[in-house]
């Protein structure tokens, strides 16, 4: 059914952008089994559910950031004009993070997938989040629009009746309040320019069509591909950090700002000739490691796995 309609994109079906894998009524003939019914609310569920593992299972990239990167990235607020179209950025369709130390309604929070839905009808974007923790697996739905991201996050924790129900259906208010703004945190950084996943080697993509006697077609990848994120740099991190604890206080050097992420903000610039018309500009700037060695100098870090 996926293949069925991402065949018709743009054909029979409306088209719709390419951060996006399927808009999420692709799921309801799955969950209904090609019937024209009312979803109850388990089918609903499903549904969003669905939307988001049809998105990953194209991919199935696992991210782990380093533990001081995860610490640093996970506390940098989600405040200011940040624009939501940094999210378009995704380094695919749709991604696995895992979240160690976190909890969500009192209970471990595994990690989490996110993905990017598009409405058919009204051209509005969304970033739906699926909670993977200990014996939940709750879609949380933030609203993407002509305002930040600090607004799509008290807009979804503000929904209240129905709304509250499609957006965390089975998830305690408290619950989502502590993950929410460290979720979006984390997925910032992974659609920052500055970002490092991988060790260099290649990056993660989205799939390519490939050819086939009934044409092009999309195939979903053999199995998971885990991503380490932050390796270096959480090296450099916990150098420095070690560094500034160990120095004397009589050595007579003056210490400068300790190595951290400063979070994501916007910067305003002025651009074109000095004597003419001049005009302000507003560019937003990812994460940006502060004090830190340059990370084409850091050593390499192997990790050897099974």
């Amino acid at each position: 059914m996926c293949d069925e309609f991402r065949a018709d994109k743009g054909g029979a079906l409306p088209d719709w952008p390419d951060w996006c894998s399927l808009p999420l009524p692709a799921m309801y003939p799955v969950v209904t089994n090609g019937r024209d019914v009312e979803l109850r609310e388990h089918q609903a569920l499903d549904l969003y559910r669905l939307a988001t593992l049809s998105a990953w299972r194209m991919t199935q990239g696992i991210y782990r950031f380093d533990p001081a990167v995860f610490e640093a990235i996970a506390d940098t607020p989600v405040t200011g004009d940040l624009s939501h179209e940094i999210l378009f950025r995704l380094p695919e369709w749709a991604v696995y993070v895992e979240t160690p130390g976190l909890l969500y309604a009192d209970e471990a929070l595994h990690g989490f997938f996110a993905h990017l839905d598009f409405a058919l009808d009204t051209g509005t974007a969304e970033l739906r989040l699926l909670l993977d923790a200990e014996g939940a697996l709750d879609p949380l739905a933030l609203p993407l629009g002509p305002w930040s991201l600090s607004e799509s996050i008290a807009r979804t924790l503000a929904a209240t009746g129905a709304e509250a129900v499609r957006a965390a259906p089975a998830a305690a208010g408290a619950g989502v309040r502590t993950v929410v703004k460290p979720l979006v945190s984390l997925l910032l950084y992974l659609c920052s320019q500055a970002a490092e996943i991988g060790d260099g080697t290649r990056r993660p993509a989205n799939p390519q069509p490939k050819k086939t006697k009934r044409g092009p077609r999309l195939f979903q990848a053999e199995k998971p591909t885990a991503w380490d994120v932050g390796v270096r740099l959480g090296a450099a991190l916990r150098r420095a950090y070690q560094a500034e604890q160990t120095r004397s206080p009589g050595d007579g050097t003056h210490p400068g700002p300790k190595p951290h992420i400063r979070r994501a903000h916007w910067h305003g610039f002025w651009s074109g000739p000095l004597e003419g018309q001049r005009r302000f500009g507003l560019r937003w700037l990812p994460p940006i490691a502060v004090n830190v060695e340059s990370r084409d100098e850091l050593p390499a870090t192997v990790r050897r796995v099974q």
